[in-house]
Formats: C-alpha cells, sequence, structure tokens
C-alpha cells in the first residue's frame, strides 16, 4: 500500500526531497565539488549510496513479495461478478424439488440436503463371513450395483448383488411442507441361489455434518424405532425405522436390534467407526429355531487413539444412475500457485454435480461435466441449468476453474494424496460450453445474464494463460516435469492424460484439440451474446480465425502423417529400459528402475500420434463440408489398421509408435488404443452433421454415422447384459470392459447415441 501511494504522488514536493538529499551526495558531484582531502565526506557518501542501492534492492524485494502476495491471493478469491447461482435458491423454500436427493454418489445408499452442513442418512450391510459395506469401492467384490430407475427428483431404484444376496434399495419422496417433503425408504435382501439363508446385519444410520442434535428413541429398549433431530435448516425432524416385514403379506419378520449413538471427527470416518463397533455378541434368537449370534454395533466399541435385459432397460438404467450419482458437496479445495509453495486451502464453495463414478471418483470433475450435462439437458434441462451455474460459482477472481473438485474431508478420504493438490496454471477442457450450446435456445434470459459474466472470465482466462507460441495456437500447461520417468509426459489438463504428445514439453508446442476446444467457446459465447442482444462480434471474429481452414491446415497438417497433429519438440525414438541406480556405500542395492531413454534427439516437427486429437477439427466440426482433408480423416477412421474396431473407434491407431505402449512402469496404456464412449459420442453427432451437410463426402459420412453408431450401442449392451455395469473405457480387441465401473458419467451418452439425440 505504501509503495503504491508513493508512485500515485511521486510529484509530491516533500517525497522528493530524500532523493534530492542522495544527489548531492553522488561521487561525480562531490568530484566537482572537490571536498577537503581527509575530510571523511566520501566514506559518507559511499555509506548513503550503499543505503540507496539497498533501499532500491529492498523495494524491488517489496515488490516481488507483493506480486507473490497478490496472486496468491487472486487464487483463493471469488470472482466478483454476481453468482450465476442465485443466494438461496437451492434452499428448501426455493427449490423444494431438489432440496433432498440421493447425494452422495460415492456410498451404495444414502440422502442429503443441498445444503452446506446436512443432515446425513445412509445404508450399511455386513453378511457374516463377509466384509462390511458402505461406500462404493472398485474391488470391494461387489458383484454389481447400479440404478435401475431415477428420475433425479421423486423416486429412484437400485439393485446391488453381493455375493448371493440381491438387495434393492428404493426411495420416494412426497411434497409438501417447508423443508422439500417427507420421504421413505425400503430396503428388500433375496437370496440367490440354494442353502441356508445366511446371517445378515443392516445398518442404518443418521448424522449431522458438525451441527444439530440427535436423540435416539427406543422401543423396549433396544429397537431403535426413530431418530428425533434439530438442525440448522430443517429445523425438528423425525426420522423413523419399521421393523422388517416379509414378503406377500407374510408380516413382520423376526430381526435382532440394537444401536449406537457415537461421535465421530468427520463423515468421512464412519465407516471405520462402525467397523471398530462391530461385536459378535448380540444373539438372533427366532422362535423355534436355534440362538446363533450375530455382527452388531456396541457402545464400547469406537475409533482407535439378475440383470435388466433389452436395450430399453439398459437406456434407463444408465440415465437411473447418472441421476442417482448427483451430489452435493462442500468444502475447500487445496490449491497450489505458481508464485508459492506451500498449498492454501481454496475459498469455502458448494458444488451441486454428477460424478464420473460412484466407486473411482466419487467428486467433479470439470471435462466430465460438460459430457454429463449433454445427457441430463435432455432429461430435465432447470436441472442441468442448475448444476452448470455451482460449477461456474466455482471461478476465482482470476477467472479458472480447478479441474477436479475434492471439497471437504470426506471426498479427501477417497483421494489419492499426489491428485489433492490443484495447480493453478492447470486447464481443463471447456465442455460446459458444449452443454450451454444445447441449453441456450430455452434457458430463460435472467439466468443467461447471470452467467454471461462467469462464461466470459473463465474464456478469458483460458485464451489468456493456455495461450500458444504463435497467434491462434494454443498450449496445455501442466505436463508432466520428470522426462525420464514417463515414456511420454502425461498432459492431465487436456482430459487425455497418456494421449501422445510432444516428448520432450517445451513452450513451443502447438495442442491442436485445445485450439478446437477454443474455437467452440468462441462459437458459443458468441451466440450467448446475441441471445442476450450484446455485441457478439470479438466472440465472431474469434471463432472466426480459429475456424479458418487454410490457417488450421498451416499450424496443425502434418503430410507426413496424412492426418492433423500437435507440434513440438519431438523424438520418435524413445524407449522404456530397465536400470538399477548406482550403488550407495553401505546401502542395500536399490531395485532396478523402468526409465526413458532417447536414442534420437529431438527436434521441432509434427507429432506422429493418430488418434482422437488428429479427429478434433471433424469432432467439433470446424472442417468446411467441402474441406479437401475429410477423405483422408473419414478414411483413418473407417481403417482396421489405423482407428476402426467393431465396438467403436479406438483412441490411438494400431500403426501409431505408443500403441498400447506403457508410459512407466505401474502406468498401463490408457488413452492408447481403448474405446472411449464420449469421443465417439462425439464422432457421431459430427459424422451425422457432415452426412446431412450438402457436400463431396456427405454419403460416405452417413455410412460411417451408421456404421459407427451400431458397432458403439451393440457393445455397450453386451458388456451391460454381460457384467451389469457400464465402463470407463472398452478394450478395442474384444471390446471388453476397463478401467473403472459402473462409470454412468460420459458412458452414459449411449443413451442419446440410441435416441439419435445429438
Amino acid at each position: 500500500l505504501m509503495a503504491g501511494e508513493r508512485r500515485r504522488r511521486g510529484g509530491d514536493g516533500p517525497r522528493e526531497r530524500p532523493r534530492e538529499r542522495l544527489r548531492d551526495r553522488d561521487p561525480k558531484l562531490r568530484q566537482q565539488q572537490k571536498p577537503p582531502r581527509g575530510s571523511g565526506r566520501g566514506r559518507t557518501a559511499l555509506a548513503l549510496t550503499a543505503a540507496a542501492a539497498a533501499l532500491a534492492l529492498g523495494l524491488a524485494a517489496a515488490a516481488a513479495g507483493w506480486k507473490r502476495w497478490s496472486e496468491a491471493s487472486r487464487l483463493v478469491t471469488p470472482h466478483p461478478a454476481p453468482p450465476a447461482v442465485p443466494p438461496g435458491s437451492t434452499g428448501p423454500l426455493a427449490s423444494p424439488t431438489y432440496f433432498w436427493g440421493t447425494y452422495r454418489p460415492h456410498v451404495y445408499f444414502g440422502m442429503k440436503t443441498r445444503s452446506p452442513r446436512a443432515v446425513v442418512t445412509g445404508l450399511m450391510w455386513l453378511q457374516h463371513g463377509g466384509n462390511l459395506r458402505h461406500t462404493s469401492e472398485q474391488n470391494d467384490g461387489v458383484s454389481r450395483y447400479g440404478w435401475l430407475m431415477h428420475d433425479g427428483e421423486n423416486f429412484g431404484v437400485q439393485e446391488i448383488r453381493d455375493e448371493g444376496l440381491l438387495l434393492r434399495t428404493e426411495f420416494v419422496k412426497q411434497p409438501g411442507g417447508e423443508h422439500g417433503g417427507d420421504w421413505s425408504w425400503r430396503v428388500t435382501v433375496k437370496m440367490e441361489g440354494t442353502g441356508p439363508p445366511p446371517l445378515l446385519s443392516l445398518f442404518f444410520y443418521v448424522a449431522t455434518d458438525g451441527q444439530g442434535t440427535l436423540r435416539p428413541v427406543l422401543e423396549n429398549g433396544t429397537r431403535l424405532a426413530a431418530v428425533a433431530g434439530t438442525a440448522e435448516e430443517l429445523g425438528d425432524f423425525t426420522l423413523t425405522f419399521l421393523p422388517p416385514t416379509g414378503e406377500d403379506g407374510e408380516g413382520h419378520k423376526y430381526a435382532s436390534y440394537n444401536f449406537l449413538a457415537a461421535g465421530v471427527p468427520g463423515l468421512h470416518r464412519l465407516t471405520e467407526l462402525v467397523r471398530h463397533s462391530l461385536r459378535e455378541s448380540s444373539v438372533f434368537s427366532p422362535p423355534g429355531r436355534p440362538r446363533r449370534r450375530f455382527f452388531g454395533v456396541s457402545s464400547t466399541g469406537g475409533l482407535p487413539g439378475e440383470p435388466p435385459r433389452g436395450q430399453l432397460l439398459l437406456h434407463q438404467a444408465a440415465l437411473s444412475e447418472m441421476l442417482g450419482g448427483i451430489g452435493f458437496f462442500h468444502g475447500r479445495s487445496l490449491l497450489r500457485s505458481e508464485q508459492r509453495e506451500e498449498p492454501v486451502p481454496g475459498m469455502e464453495a458448494v458444488l451441486f454435480t454428477a460424478v464420473p463414478s460412484r466407486s473411482c471418483f466419487p467428486r467433479g470433475f470439470l471435462w466430465d461435466e460438460g459430457f454429463h450435462l449433454l445427457l441430463l439437458a435432455r432429461w430435465d434441462p432447470a436441472l442441468a441449468r442448475d448444476i452448470l451455474a455451482h460449477w461456474l460459482d466455482l471461478l476465482n477472481a482470476d477467472g479458472w476453474i480447478p479441474r477436479e473438485q475434492i471439497l471437504g474431508e470426506e471426498a479427501r478420504a477417497r483421494v489419492p494424496p499426489e491428485f489433492v493438490l490443484q495447480h493453478s496454471e492447470t486447464a481443463n477442457p471447456p465442455t460446459l460450453l458444449l452443454a450451454l450450446e444445447r441449453l441456450l435456445p430455452d434457458a430463460p434470459l435472467p439466468y443467461l445474464r447471470r452467467l454471461s459474466p462467469r462464461l466470459r472470465a473463465w474464456f478469458e482466462w483460458l485464451n489468456r494463460t493456455q495461450a500458444g507460441p504463435e497467434p491462434f495456437t494454443f498450449r496445455w500447461r501442466g505436463r508432466d516435469a520428470d522426462p525420464e520417468r514417463f515414456l511420454n509426459p502425461k498432459t492431465l489438463s487436456s482430459g487425455l492424460d497418456d494421449y501422445p504428445r510432444a516428448s520432450h514439453p517445451s513452450a513451443q508446442e502447438r495442442h491442436l484439440d485445445l485450439r478446437c476446444w477454443m474455437a467452440l467457446g468462441a462459437r458459443v459465447l458468441a451466440a450467448l451474446a446475441e441471445r442476450l442482444g450484446e455485441p457478439p462480434a470479438p466472440y465472431r471474429d474469434m471463432a472466426a480465425a480459429l475456424s479458418d481452414n487454410d490457417l488450421l491446415d498451416r499450424l496443425h497438417w502434418a503430410p507426413e502423417l496424412g492426418a492433423f497433429a500437435d507440434f513440438g519438440n519431438h523424438s520418435a525414438a524413445v524407449a522404456l529400459r530397465w536400470h538399477r541406480p548406482a550403488p550407495v556405500p553401505g546401502r542395500p542395492p536399490a531395485a532396478p528402475r523402468l526409465r526413458r531413454e532417447v536414442r534420437e534427439a529431438p527436434r521441432p516437427r509434427f507429432v506422429g500420434a493418430l488418434g482422437y486429437v488428429s479427429l478434433f477439427p471433424l469432432l467439433l466440426q470446424l472442417l468446411r463440408a467441402d474441406s479437401p482433408r475429410l477423405p483422408a480423416l473419414l478414411g483413418s477412421m473407417r481403417s482396421e489398421q489405423q482407428l476402426w474396431t467393431p465396438f467403436g473407434l479406438r483412441s490411438l491407431a494400431r500403426d501409431s509408435p505408443m500403441y498400447l505402449r506403457r508410459n512407466t512402469e505401474h502406468d498401463p496404456p490408457y488413452w492408447r488404443g481403448s474405446v472411449w464412449v464420449n469421443i465417439n459420442f462425439l464422432a457421431l453427432r459430427a459424422l451425422r452433421g457432415y452426412g446431412r451437410e450438402a457436400g463431396p463426402h456427405r454419403e460416405r459420412a452417413a455410412e460411417l454415422y451408421r456404421e459407427l453408431r451400431h458397432n458403439l450401442v451393440a457393445n455397450v449392451f453386451r458388456q451391460y447384459e454381460a457384467t451389469g455395469f457400464l465402463w470407463e473405457h472398452y478394450r478395442d480387441s474384444d471390446g471388453a470392459g476397463q478401467g473403472c465401473h459402473p462409470f454412468a458419467g460420459w458412458s452414459a451418452l449411449v443413451v442419446l447415441a440410441m435416441a439419435e439425440d445429438y
């Protein structure tokens, strides 16, 4: 502040006098004045000159410190535009329909309110001889699970198959009152197969997240008949537990009961609390049958120091699983600015969002969400608009949105430590603009006006921070920095992770996919401005420049590849080799490690990797219908030696040097051959467009569209029928599901492909 004031008042006389005194003592002036020998004025002048230099250095250091502090401060400062989600609009009176929901996608079954500190409910179960089930995990042995029906508002039905058990979880809501109405659960458990039925412990719980009170209401001293409570937003409430009943009106079934009331440091410790409270001391003694012990919770415990058939049911289940995976999150991200070493907690934020996978990724991902919203916008546009607005309210003062949203301890507990930090230079594809393009024609104008300044700020941040080395070029920041560890350093910011880029990251890279995303963004923002009656020219001009086919050719057409490509400092002669580290005296020999060897020096050139990135000018429909480049791209798409498979388009051509190659000892190929539904959806969308537009390649595009749609939908259906899951990606050799499951994120776009709704 003082330095700034000094600059503003530079002409103020009293502030200039110290500099005048320093000039009087300049050595050259002293020589002209010829002071008497031995007077000591030379030493005084030296000391004062040193003081002047020290002052200048001090001011420079202060300015540098101010810059670092300012940039770090902006990192965690909300964007000043009015919020896209109006204050109070998500509460029970303003939005009763969405106040309660299954907003806990990381657990098998649970509900909460859209409140930063919510009343939380959930289910756990334990089959004797098995494991305690609560959070949906990738490899916990549950053979299949997922929502069969869900409308995103009022009801849902889910089936879970676990080691011979079939659990069916259902909920229904009834509107009324001032807090989103009432809701009911039903959990039905059946045995699959023959044999004596096992004992099963079902745990229903209610928790308050750091506020409110809970009081158990007991029946006969043991059965928890209800929980009465108070909470900040709900006021007084009652959660009632009815006795279990048999099928077909059999009446009440025999059950034994116990309960636990305890404190826990956070919601992320609930499973641990129950696990440490389990005791095999409770007795199950139905009339006329032998007594058996079962696992129940004890107050002495605590924390230490069959599959649906037909494509219609796939359609229903995929949409339901996405809707059932919508969550509400609250907390702070952990951020790192490029201007300081220490991570800082981000601004307090709330997020209402779908998630990619309840087992692997039960949190918000920026580029995934744009694809999710394409489907949600067709089911419930108001819901999609609400989610989109929540994402835009995550914007900081600079216009940045962290690509992965890890809000709160419960979310952070599910994330490997190396992925928790969000770096302020890292972007992500602006797929939210894909969704906005679909929502734009029918969205209310007041809503669009709230969104507009935030969308512009976000786009301007992308344009500023991800600019490339030449005009109209762009470069993803944040590529992996260890060149010896990775066969090809990953580009997580692109969303395509290990897709091959230039072998040696540099500031001279030109990334094709990012350029195409920016062209899409400019096009959508121009359409938004027109809808709002604002001048669209700046965005329209940028979209025209980035869609210029001649300029695109000059910057990204690789004649030797016969396709569009990235450009950068690249060597194709790289490989992973085992290396044994040099011995260290007094220590045991270190284990050998895979390290990268470069057998030919890199040079500036196009990257020889034909795959999804090469298709982006087609995928986002930047190429003219009469483009001379379309035949080559359509040919690569249909070539079985390159991208075509009976299951969809593979991510990297079979004849590419990096096809199915590992990136490190522990990193199997990811975007190096597998079939991904989101990019295949973009391909279907584009092929259908080119197949309907007059041009010399119309019939070829239409034919490819029909074949590709059949292959993709048929394979996703086959794998769902065989396994009960949608998968993260699919093996290009046999179509088998790979990666995370269930993955009703962008893989649920198969619903739109089935409906031919693009």
